[in-house]
């Protein structure tokens, strides 16, 4: 019989992976002036034994006003990228899945406390707080204070600023990038003309919002090693009437494609705290079927994928070439195993572990 889809090899911007789970970015608001240290060390090491395909980085801010919290990851200087590479080298020393990392802005949503503090915006005389920046002086909500709209130089210095990262990225060995334009952080917020009141080159037609987001695509891809992928978070939509929309998207997936993108990581909303999401399982996927089916780039599913198979079912039908698991996996670390064992597919495990097999899954390790 045929085996599973979930647990066949896809390639993507040049790599071939074992099967089609990424583990998606998960913020953990751990870090110590954009520095990881050993919470990062724990969590990513242990993801990275999960039997995934690839294990992606959480946010990473390119400047340090890009971070969404004083606890954000960096890497914008020699500091946070050593931070960055010697956690690396210690998961690397017991696992072999490909890592990559996303890169991101958090424009107007930044400045915030942590989640388990609250959440609320910082403002900037606050100790942990700063100004933010957007492309237009428009709060994410009444609550916020308003965003500094960028200025040429402030462009200049942001997309500079992605390229740099993705340089360092590749110094400590980061597999490929994925860019974070989606869930009304900055690249997002160009895109969307709820949030984007722009009168120059980078504001009112779609071709003028998805200049800047393009013009950083086309930074990090330049400055990032050709072999290696560079892919691209979306918002698919707002969620919010004239707002950005899957029609948006689509045209922006088909730029994307045309310089040379390996992927699109295919989610929604984030951008106005109107939205009206139709939560449920697999709601984001009919957005990642359309623009799977209006373009030629791998497409990644991602949200409320949780059931063995529902995610089979995703990848059998052809509505996606991979799926992306947050919540979940943090939950089961193990769901790549246990997915597998479900459906009669095979994983990759350290030999530390091999004993752990069940008697009846015999064949479960069998790529260990």
């Amino acid at each position: 019989m045929k085996g599973p889809q979930l647990f066949t090899p896809v390639t993507i911007g040049g790599h071939t992976y074992r099967n089609r789970i990424v583990i998606a970015p998960m913020c953990q608001y751990s870090a110590e002036n954009g520095c990881m240290n050993d919470w990062h060390r724990i969590h990513l090491g242990q993801l990275a034994l999960s039997g995934a395909a690839v294990l992606t980085i959480e946010a990473t801010a390119v400047v340090p006003e890009g971070r969404i919290t004083y606890g954000d990851a960096g890497l914008w200087d020699d500091t946070t990228e050593a931070a960055m590479g010697d956690v690396l080298d210690s998961v690397r020393r017991w696992s072999d899945m490909p890592i990559a990392i996303q890169l991101a802005h958090a424009g107007r949503k930044a400045s915030s406390e942590v989640p388990w503090k609250g959440g609320a915006q910082l403002p900037p005389d606050h100790p942990d707080g700063w100004q933010t920046l957007a492309p237009s002086a428009q709060p994410f909500t009444a609550d916020h204070r308003p965003p500094i709209a960028l200025d040429r130089a402030g462009l200049d210095r942001i997309r500079d600023g992605f390229a740099d990262a993705a340089r360092r990225a590749a110094r400590i060995g980061i597999d490929a990038v994925q860019l974070h334009g989606a869930h009304g952080y900055l690249l997002h917020e160009f895109l969307s003309p709820l949030s984007n009141l722009r009168d120059d080159e980078y504001g009112g037609s779609l071709e003028n919002r998805m200049r800047f987001p393009l013009e950083v695509f086309d930074a990090v891809r330049e400055a990032f090693p050709p072999d290696r992928g560079v892919t691209m978070r979306v918002s698919a939509t707002d969620w919010v009437e004239g707002g950005w929309d899957i029609e948006g998207t689509i045209a922006f997936a088909r730029a994307l494609e045309a310089r040379g993108c390996a992927a699109i990581h295919v989610s929604s909303g984030g951008l106005d705290p109107r939205q009206d999401i139709p939560m449920g399982p697999s709601y984001q996927v009919p957005l990642a079927r359309a623009v799977k089916q209006a373009c030629g780039l791998p497409v990644i599913a991602v949200g409320l994928i949780s059931d063995y198979d529902q995610a089979e079912a995703i990848i059998g039908t052809g509505d996606a070439d991979m799926i992306a698991l947050a919540r979940t996996i943090l939950y089961d670390p193990r769901w790549p195993w246990h997915a597998a064992a479900h459906l009669g597919g095979r994983v990759t495990a350290p030999p530390q572990y091999l004993r752990a097999q069940p008697s009846r899954f015999r064949d479960l390790f069998g790529g260990a």
